[in-house]
């Protein structure tokens, strides 16, 4: 894998704007999953692809139900985009169950010069879980060493490492080196999880640790963060940053969608972060 390489080895035709892909879950109330990803990218300059995973019945309180799309159409979905359209970065996201993770490993293996920004969505916001428990190894095993940068929070590190939660930087760096052991070349271990007045999230990338660090924002509106942050950094890649370069970028957009979050007043539970800031604001 050739971290923001773009130039994908298929023939699909060439595209007058970048393109990226999501592969991850539906948020029917619009502030995560595919819909944040394809937010993101539109934001930030870049065509949005997607392939969907799973169907929730979600709002800003709870996810009510989950319907897994079968495997094989996950893999249809997969091949018929990558034929046609050329995709110069991909986020992936919630992934379900193993036959799904298996799937787009196989299809992926195909295509080692995109990019791939992989976030490990185990639990949503509201605390319910979005990846059996059983697709964790499946994850680790097929997927992580085909991803350019994994992205896990604080909590989904430590599931991934069957180890206790970072309690601080020291222990945050701590994990994201043995998360490297899975095969990944570049970690971002996001730090929002942690106690502290800054937020701050490690990018370890080649042995080498750099610090992204931003004054907390007290609002409860931070629903698809995460999903935000992977898909706006596979949005940087697909026009060809580094990733350094590329997760810069994203966290700043990403801190500012979530200093307007307020502004847009969606749902009575956790709302979404304001995607489109630069672009227009609430009456």
């Amino acid at each position: 894998m050739k971290p923001g390489h773009t130039t994908s080895t298929h023939s699909a035709a060439s595209n007058a704007v970048p393109a990226a892909m999501t592969i991850a879950g539906s948020d029917s109330g619009g502030g995560a999953g595919i819909q944040a990803d394809l937010k993101a990218f539109s934001a930030l300059g870049v065509y949005g692809a997607s392939t969907i995973t799973a169907l929730t019945a979600q709002n800003t309180c709870a996810v009510n139900a989950i319907h897994e799309v079968p495997a094989e159409f996950v893999r249809q979905q997969l091949e018929t985009v990558l034929s046609d359209i050329r995709i110069d970065a991909i986020k992936i996201g919630m992934l379900a169950n193993v036959a799904i993770i298996r799937t787009i490993a196989e299809v992926l293996s195909g295509y080692p010069d995109i990019p791939v920004v992989l976030d490990p969505v185990m639990v949503a916001k509201s605390g319910d879980a979005l990846l059996q428990h059983e697709a964790i190894d499946a994850l680790r095993q097929y997927l992580f060493p085909l991803a350019t940068l994994i992205t896990p929070n604080i909590p989904e590190a430590a599931l991934l490492l069957n180890d206790t939660e970072a309690a601080d930087l020291a222990g945050m760096e701590a994990q994201a080196r043995k998360l490297t052991s899975f095969g990944s070349p570049c970690v971002l271990l996001k730090g929002g999880h942690l106690q502290s007045t800054d937020s701050t999230d490690l990018l370890l990338q080649e042995g080498i640790l750099h610090r992204f660090t931003q004054p907390r924002i007290q609002t409860g509106n931070t629903h698809g963060t995460g999903c935000t942050l992977s898909s706006a950094i596979a949005a940087e890649l697909a026009k060809g940053a580094s990733v350094l370069d590329a997760v810069q970028t994203a966290e700043q957009y990403v801190h500012t969608a979530i200093v307007n979050a307020d502004s847009l007043r969606v749902g009575a539970g956790h709302g979404p972060v304001h995607h489109f800031h630069a672009l227009w604001q609430p009456a």
